[in-house]
């Protein structure tokens, strides 16, 4: 953290100079799919995975931010990076870059790197960071494909206040003759990822006119031009699981797998702090036992959105929202779509995080937003508040991915 002093410092120039300097780990790596967007890069990268291992390959898997421990960043060959090896590679990077500035994203991506290109798999998934262009993983020449899920207003502080403006960054990954995959896009933004590619000549697989998938009669439906797939819904509750799915099959069905690798996909596939229910384990459960107990990273009000459609298809129950956000994200923006299905909201400052928005404004924006809510001192406090007067009630963390990564640490 010292090499750099900014968190966040969008230019690939450091990262050639230090993966020169380890050399070119990045051109040895196995046959790489690049996912960005704004929303469902997680779960889309986490039901490939399922289904390329159902279908027998070993694949590697770099996703961020962590939850609850970095190892989570880094899946070699399927498990999670033990910490010696970590540890020899992030020195082994450390002494490559010498006293020269790099972001703390930046050495850590190229640790990862170095990681898989050391270590045999069939597969590379790699998650973009922020943006795409120039994101530190943007360093691939010829991936075997590149996926943009949907893109919407996010980090606008870094990639522009306009989904057009974003979706050009997340178009940044698309190269020259390799096929991407787009999930559901508005028109302006489909509109720039277009133009992109074409510029690129990169064969375009896009929803709504390559590839559609929609549910029908409490199954998913998937159809391109090679045929109709019947599938049970996906194992990540929302509806808008549904719609990453659809990113994962067509990826999937470009790569040449068949229907068993597609059901492994939306069945076996796990992504925690995406509407995940907390059910054993923990001071969170002990101290209010009755209450349905749910997690959500979500932070952003496409996040909201997706969370306000979860909520509208689970069964009636009163239900409270325990919310902490950072001061970077549209607060009221993820608020407004979920007044209609929440009871109460009790605001938190986020543990131990110095961009916490303060309980007290995050109270405000929900009031804003026509949900009547109160600050708490911690999640704990407000959990018990909510078992004290709706024992059974069903409750939400949500609002962060940092307040959700410090919830598993102290719960998982």
């Amino acid at each position: 953290m010292t090499l750099h002093p900014k968190v966040i410092d969008l230019t690939l120039d450091r990262m050639h100079r230090l993966l020169a300097a380890l050399g070119h780990p990045e051109n040895r790596l196995p046959p790489v799919i690049h996912i960005a967007g704004t929303n469902g890069k997680g779960s889309t990268q986490a039901m490939i995975r399922a289904g390329l291992e159902a279908a027998g390959h070993s694949v590697h898997a770099y996703t961020s931010p962590h939850l609850a421990r970095f190892h989570e960043r880094i899946r070699l060959a399927g498990r999670l990076i033990e910490e010696p090896a970590l540890a020899a590679l992030l020195d082994e990077c450390v002494q490559a870059n010498g006293p020269d500035s790099i972001t703390f994203f930046e050495i850590t991506t190229a640790a990862a790197m170095l990681a898989f290109a050391r270590t045999p798999a069939d597969y590379t998934l790699l998650e973009v960071g922020l943006g795409g262009r120039l994101d530190a993983t943007n360093v691939i020449a010829a991936p075997r494909l590149t996926i943009i899920t949907p893109v919407s207003l996010d980090h606008q502080q870094f990639l522009g206040d306009t989904v057009a403006a974003i979706a050009g960054e997340k178009a940044g990954i698309i190269k020259r003759g390799i096929p991407v995959i787009v999930g559901p896009q508005t028109p302006e933004g489909l509109a720039v990822i277009e133009a992109r590619a074409a510029r690129m000549g990169a064969p375009v697989l896009a929803y709504g006119q390559h590839w559609h998938v929609a549910e029908d009669r409490g199954r998913l439906v998937f159809q391109d031009e090679t045929g109709l797939l019947d599938l049970p819904l996906p194992n990540l509750p929302g509806p808008h699981q549904v719609q990453n799915a659809g990113a994962a099959i067509a990826a999937m069905r470009a790569l040449g797998l068949g229907e068993a690798a597609f059901e492994a996909a939306v069945t076996r596939a796990f992504w925690p702090a995406r509407m995940q229910r907390l059910r054993q384990g923990g001071p969170l459960i002990d101290l209010a036992p009755k209450v349905e107990l749910w997690l959500d990273g979500g932070h952003n009000p496409a996040g909201g959105q997706a969370v306000a459609d979860t909520l509208a298809r689970m069964p009636r129950r009163a239900t409270y929202l325990i919310c902490g956000m950072l001061n970077t994200k549209d607060v009221g923006g993820y608020m407004r779509p979920l007044a209609a299905h929440v009871t109460r909201l009790y605001a938190v400052s986020i543990p131990n995080e110095k961009n916490t928005l303060p309980a007290e404004t995050t109270r405000d924006a929900a009031l804003s937003a026509g949900i009547a809510a109160e600050a708490a001192v911690s999640v704990s406090a407000a959990l018990a508040q909510i078992a004290s007067d709706d024992p059974e009630a069903r409750v939400l963390i949500c609002g962060s991915l940092y307040l959700a990564g410090a919830i598993l640490r102290e719960n998982g």
